[in-house]
């Protein structure tokens, strides 16, 4: 689903064709040293002109705008004015015909010799760029100008999808996902406009998975109980290939408990540990020959009080033996795309601790499956060992699933 555009701001690059435009400008009427009593004009018989010529007027202020054109002026542009002569006393460019609401933000040099804005522009809009200022011996003057920006339809711009949502919870291993809905190929770019800030700070690094999707993770586990805010400031950056960013975003998220759920699919057995104390042991069973269970730091993806599992969905048909069709299993958490949740399965419970009878998820009680849904978030880490079965790269959040030098290469300053 693509999304109507609303306003936005962001910073970019600089362009630059100069049109210079002339500032109106005052100056004071001169009177000649021989000047007669009375204010009138004397003159020597016979004479042609005056004792001292009247002094030529001082030039007014002049600037440049620099926008690169009149028209079509690229969204990524940053606009300047620049004093030919004199200072720049103040700038206004703005969006349609209300100055307040839609106002460029910019910064006018110390000296006032130019000005340049902080924020990059809309697509198929036009712009007035007002400039006021002062030559030495002139009056001040303001002139105005105007200018229309490229336009660009949607399929020309790229909006970011951030997880997690605006004030969630999140588990310790949560990586921040931004997924794009058309591909970005300039992605230096973009990431240049990507920042997470948290308190307490940590190292991170994104990682990107394709051009749709980027991932940014801390070097180690988020501390239980930080507070995470991410700026995505992608607004009119150019993404390649003729696509620029649709608009800014900004998400605010918490980290909750750091709940690390430990399975070992070899002993039937998973530890789970809360702030780093193992809470309980619970027996489970997990994926039986044929469909074992993956290995590797996986994390909570999805979570269901209830939810329908059709074998149909991870290729098994119905007429094969080994076809089901559960409508409401209960307390189910996905933690991979092919299938594999955490959920009750009070079916095996009598195989629970001692045997894998699974298609490849970590069943469990429906007691105890209730207890872990009551304590975890999405992003809470299930390491899962003892098959021979790896995990593969993406299928799921397999942020975890790879040293800090890989993860740090997956990123496009690297």
């Amino acid at each position: 689903m693509r999304w109507a555009r609303p306003t936005r701001s962001i910073a970019g690059v600089t362009a630059g064709v100069c049109a210079a435009f002339v500032l109106a400008s005052c100056t004071a009427d001169s009177t000649s040293a021989g000047s007669a009593p009375g204010g009138s004009d004397a003159q020597a018989p016979g004479g042609g002109g005056s004792e001292a010529e009247q002094a030529a007027p001082p030039p007014p202020f002049e600037a440049s705008v620099l926008a690169g054109a009149d028209r079509g002026v690229p969204v990524d542009t940053r606009v300047r004015v620049a004093a030919d002569n004199g200072t720049i006393d103040r700038v206004q460019v703005y969006r349609g015909s209300r100055a307040p609401a839609r106002m460029v933000d910019g910064t006018l040099a110390r000296d006032g010799s130019g000005w340049r804005a902080t924020e990059l522009l809309e697509p198929g809009a036009t712009y007035t760029v007002l400039s006021t200022g002062t030559a030495q011996g002139a009056g001040r003057g303001t002139v105005r100008d105007t200018f229309t920006t490229q336009a660009l339809t949607l399929d020309e711009q790229t909006y970011p999808s951030i997880s997690p949502l605006q004030g969630e919870t999140v588990g310790v291993g949560m990586p921040v996902i931004i997924t794009f809905d058309i591909p970005v190929t300039n992605r230096a770019a973009i990431e240049q406009h990507l920042a997470v800030q948290s308190e307490p700070q940590v190292t991170g690094s994104w990682h990107w998975l394709s051009d749709t999707e980027v991932h940014y993770r801390p070097k180690t586990y988020w501390p239980a109980g930080t507070e995470v805010n991410v700026d995505v400031g992608i607004n009119s950056i150019d993404a390649g290939n003729g696509i620029y960013g649709q608009m800014d975003r900004e998400v605010s998220f918490q980290v909750g408990d750091s709940v690390i759920s430990r399975v070992n699919v070899a002993t039937h057995q998973m530890d789970v540990e809360v702030n780093g104390q193992t809470r309980r042991t619970i027996p489970i069973s997990a994926g039986k020959p044929g469909f074992e269970t993956r290995s590797g730091t996986k994390l909570i993806v999805e979570m269901f009080e209830s939810k329908r599992m059709d074998a149909a969905t991870v290729g098994i048909q119905p007429g094969d033996p080994e076809y089901y069709n559960i409508p409401e299993v209960e307390y189910a958490m996905r933690v991979t795309y092919t299938g594999e949740f955490l959920h009750a399965a009070p079916w095996s419970v009598g195989s629970q601790g001692s045997e894998n009878v699974s298609h490849g998820c970590v069943g469990m009680s429906t007691a105890n499956a209730a207890w872990l849904y009551g304590i975890s978030h999405r992003g809470d880490v299930v390491d899962v060992t003892g098959s021979g079965r790896a995990l593969e790269y993406g299928n799921g959040w397999t942020d975890w699933d790879m040293s800090w030098q890989e993860y740090q290469e997956g990123s496009a300053l690297s």
